[in-house]
């Protein structure tokens, strides 16, 4: 008799939670806090922010090498350290506004928006 209660049981509370399962297939999912974009979208964004704080990195790398060459005194090892620094954080920065040239290029070819790059 115990089991002839659980089964009544098991199938009265499937029956009655039925039409709230079949009901949530048409709802549309708010509030899932997931990003709604596609993936090029999300990768493009990363890559961006990625390239924003190397080319922040860059200037302020150029503004040490400024403070080292400045504050060298005739120190022929500050003075190669400056420039070398210096040359680094150009480097950098070329490297950063490349990556975001390049970005665009792929985002423009694979969009299929524009003919021509």
């Amino acid at each position: 008799m115990n089991k002839i209660k659980k089964f009544f049981y098991v199938v009265t509370s499937a029956v009655a939670l039925a039409p709230a399962a079949v009901s949530a297939q048409f709802q549309e999912p708010t509030g899932t806090g997931l990003p709604a974009g596609s993936l090029l979208g999300i990768i493009t964004s990363g890559m961006n922010w990625l390239l924003i704080i190397v080319g922040i990195l860059g200037v302020i790398g150029f503004v040490i090498a400024g403070i080292i060459y400045l504050t060298a005194a005739g120190d022929e090892g500050q003075i190669d350290r400056g420039k070398r620094t210096m040359i680094n954080s150009i480097i950098g920065i070329i490297v950063a506004l490349l990556g975001v040239i390049i970005i665009q290029a792929v985002k423009s070819l694979l969009g299929g928006n524009s003919k021509s790059f």
